[in-house]
Order: C-alpha cells, then sequence, then structure tokens
C-alpha cells in the first residue's frame, strides 16, 4: 500500500465513544511510510531514536539494502523484553545471506550524543528539530499521516513526519559535522548475521553445493551407466564392481561401449575409473550456483581445498560408488 492511499483512508467513527479510527491503524501506517522510503532511498545503515519494543527494527531487517541497523531507546527494559526477535534464526546459518547485517540496540536518551550514532543515512524519530536539518547538513521535507475529517483540515495531520536527507558533499567538500569521541550510551544487545561476505560462511556454502551436485553428477553418470550395461550385457555391471574399468560418460544418445578411454585432462566430463566417479573441477565449476558464489575457478579451488575429496592432481572431485548401499536402497 503506498503512501498516499494509507493517507486518503476514510475516517470511521466509533459510534460509542466518538473517536475516530483509522484504516490501518496508524501505527501501521507509520511502519508502511518507513518502509517506503527505505524502497526509495534504499539507505544502508539505519537507526530508530526511540525504538521500543523493536518492532520496527524487526520489520527493518529484512530489507536487503539495510548491513546496519541501530535501536535507540530510554526504557532498558522495553527494549530487553522484545529484542530476542533481533537474533539469527537458524535458517539465517544454514542459508546466509549475500549481505552483511549487524543490529546493535543501545540504552540511552536522545538528549545525549554519541559517536555511534554517526553516520547513518536514515534516522526515525519522534521528535524532531527544524534547525537539525542545516546543522547537520541534512534537507528535510515536512509531511504526515492521519488525515483530520473534513472540517478539521487546520488541526494537520494526526501524525506529523519529516523526511531528512543527508547532503552528500561534492568531490573536494569537507563534510560539516561535530565529532564526538565520548560515550554516552550503554550497548545492550548486538547481533551480527551469517554473511557470504565471511569466509568461514561462503566456505560452508561451496562445500555443500559441490557436494550436492557432485553427488546428483554421479547418480545420474551411474544411472546411465546400468542402463547401458543390461543393453548390451547382464554380467557386465558385476565386471565393473572386481574389475579396474574405466568409463567415459559422454551424456549422448548414441553411447557406444567403445567408449571407455579417460577423457583429457581439460574435459568437463566426468567418468568412472574403478569405483571412483571423477567430476572435473570445470564441471563442478560450471554448476550456477557454485559459479555464483565463487566468481573464480581460483576462488573454487582455494575454498574446497582439504574440505572435499579431490584427485592426485587436484583437477578433479572424487566420489566413492557405494553398490551395496544402492542396492539395498533399490
Amino acid at each position: 500500500m503506498s503512501v498516499d492511499s494509507m493517507m486518503d483512508t476514510n475516517l470511521p467513527k466509533d459510534d460509542l465513544t466518538g473517536t475516530i479510527k483509522f484504516i490501518p491503524p496508524l501505527y501501521k501506517q507509520r511502519y508502511q511510510f518507513i518502509k517506503d522510503l527505505v524502497i526509495k532511498y534504499k539507505p544502508k545503515k539505519v537507526a530508530d531514536l526511540g525504538c521500543a519494543d523493536c518492532t520496527l527494527l524487526w520489520m527493518l531487517k529484512f530489507c536487503k539494502c539495510i548491513e546496519v541497523l541501530a535501536g535507540l531507546d530510554i526504557r532498558e527494559n522495553v527494549m530487553k523484553e522484545k529484542m530476542h526477535r533481533l537474533s539469527p534464526l537458524p535458517a539465517d546459518y544454514l542459508q546466509p545471506s549475500e549481505r552483511s547485517l549487524t543490529v546493535t540496540l543501545h540504552h540511552g536518551s536522545v538528549a545525549h550524543k554519541d559517536p555511534c550514532m554517526l553516520g547513518f543515512d536514515l534516522v526515525t524519530c519522534i521528535e524532531l528539530a527544524i534547525d537539525a536539518s542545516t546543522r547537520y547538513d541534512y534537507t528535510v521535507e515536512f509531511t504526515g499521516l492521519g488525515t483530520p475529517p473534513p472540517g478539521s483540515e487546520d488541526v494537520g495531520f494526526c501524525t506529523q513526519i519529516g523526511v531528512f536527507v543527508r547532503k552528500y558533499p561534492k568531490n573536494g567538500e569537507a563534510v560539516n559535522s561535530e565529532k564526538h569521541t565520548e560515550h554516552a550510551y550503554k550497548t545492550v544487545f548486538k547481533a551480527v548475521y551469517p554473511s557470504l561476505k565471511e569466509e568461514k560462511y561462503l566456505q560452508n556454502a561451496v562445500v555443500s553445493e559441490v557436494i550436492f551436485g557432485a553427488d546428483i553428477i554421479k547418480s545420474r553418470l551411474l544411472g546411465d551407466f546400468k542402463s547401458e550395461c543390461k543393453e548390451h550385457s547382464d554380467d557386465l555391471e558385476t565386471k565393473l564392481k572386481f574389475q579396474p574399468f574405466k568409463y567415459y560418460m559422454r551424456y549422448s544418445k548414441n553411447l557406444s561401449l567403445a567408449e571407455t578411454e579417460k577423457p583429457a585432462a581439460d574435459s568437463m566430463e566426468p567418468f568412472i575409473d574403478g569405483n571412483t566417479v571423477y567430476i572435473p573441477l570445470a564441471k563442478i565449476f560450471s554448476i550456477p550456483k557454485v559459479n555464483q558464489l565463487c566468481g573464480t575457478f581460483e576462488k573454487l579451488s582455494k575454498l574446497i581445498a582439504g574440505k572435499v575429496a579431490l584427485s592426485n592432481d587436484g583437477s578433479a572431485v572424487i566420489v566413492t560408488i557405494e553398490y551395496e548401499n544402492e542396492e539395498q536402497e533399490n
């Protein structure tokens, strides 16, 4: 829902109390207003002054552009009751995001200055001062939510809003900002979300994708090989189990059993040698998710070194064929 449509909402009256009800409720309209600003300006660092039960921060943590969230409130107990909602979930560790995200809560008053609140792209606050825009190099636009009923337009919006947009200096211009070195706030909560920008999480994700992709390739290779065996000889699979045998899969419809030569070193095609499947790293790197995570072939080699079984020359992922287990499953 857009901000305009929320401001044009009909204002039904409660017949019993004579009070005006806003649909959606004003607090929801405020949250949506902030989300619309985030979508429009795509800030990386956002602070909520007077964050109370952290509801707005919880909503904003799902915005992909935000990398730093900070909340400030003078009521420490109120923050602590709900701050657990800002912690990473198990799913965040199983599937780390590509962006980094740090959420911090501070106990203190907006009347005091603290360097931890410097450098934010967007700040939400209930109390606003018009001279703040010129003092800290911001432009300001005033608007509001909760349009008054007909005939009462002179009272203004139920909720007045000032939107401050930071002025970024041109090349060579100095930034007019005060420097504060004394810390006036107490940090009561901090959560650093797992991110693929950290190598340990990136490595875990890459290794998982490589093992998963290699297993799929192995299954397809064995499935096609067994089908080909049945067409030519009933005992060829038995020979494969007990005799060194090289099998090269071209994934072609007209596969010939004569094609049992090991592929060239630079080939992307997987092959079977005895009870081992060899999958060239070039083939692994061609898997879309692996390619997206690594970016370069060299990075793939670095991330899986020591984590995935590789051939002696390091050019292929090796997977052992477990015939007995497969027969029991079948």
